[in-house]
């Protein structure tokens, strides 16, 4: 059997307990026998060596510089890492390294119109395509899975070239932001990082999203992919 590790935990909007059950019968599906724990602390243990996959899904947070160094050290090494939306592009702001390993922060997303504004995390769910590109038709990870819409919130990133990038999504330019023009960005992507494989996938800010045929099939895969 293979080790999976699941690290859940930070912001509650992102419901990692519930995102996160919703895969367990999947690692276990696949070989993996499953710990879950709520802290990243767990990154420091020497136990890492022997995870061959991570699901992270704590947004934002911190983790402590020995926690970021033993996750690095562990990918390096051929752990795989996996996660969507903020339990992966927005953990640990404050930790450069972090940042480095994953390839991806989190920076906005566009919202509605302010007369549409409530106050609630509906402002920001918007209307956008996750566009499939050429590098993703034959990946394990989007094989076969055709650009799709969605209705939810639509991440911004700041990414670097070491990125393989399989899915990208265009951010509007509406008057009432202070943007000039469409800004395209990564959706979907991988990152080799020593001998591990990572995959981040952005869209997951709700169960419903993760319930998402494409969503959902992009990360059940990514897991598979990413397992040492």
């Amino acid at each position: 059997m293979k080790q999976a590790l699941v690290v859940r935990g930070g912001w509650d909007g992102h419901a990692p307990l519930a995102a996160t059950d919703m895969f367990l019968p999947h690692l276990e599906a696949t070989g993996h026998t499953v710990r879950v724990v709520d802290t990243p602390e767990v990154y420091a243990e020497d136990a890492m060596a022997d995870v061959d996959l991570i699901v992270q899904c704590y947004t934002m947070g911190e983790a402590s510089g020995a926690a970021v160094a033993g996750l690095r050290k562990a990918v390096a090494a051929g752990t795989g890492l996996v996660g969507w939306h903020g339990g992966i592009a927005d953990s640990f702001r404050n930790s450069s390294d972090y940042l480095q390993l994953i390839g991806g922060q989190f920076a906005t997303h566009p919202s509605q119109h302010p007369d549409q504004c409530t106050g609630d995390q509906s402002d920001n769910y918007l209307p956008y395509t996750v566009d499939m590109l050429p590098a993703a038709a034959d990946h394990p990870v989007t094989a076969g899975i055709e650009s799709f819409e969605l209705t939810t919130e639509q991440y911004w990133v700041l990414t670097d070239d070491l990125n393989d990038v399989l899915a990208t999504t265009t951010h509007p330019a509406p008057p009432w932001h202070p943007w000039h023009r469409t800004i395209t960005c990564p959706a979907v992507w991988t990152r080799q990082w020593g001998e591990g494989r990572i995959c981040v996938v952005t869209p997951g800010h709700s169960l419903d999203v993760l319930e998402h045929p494409s969503v959902r099939t992009m990360i059940e895969r990514s897991m598979v992919w990413a397992s040492r």
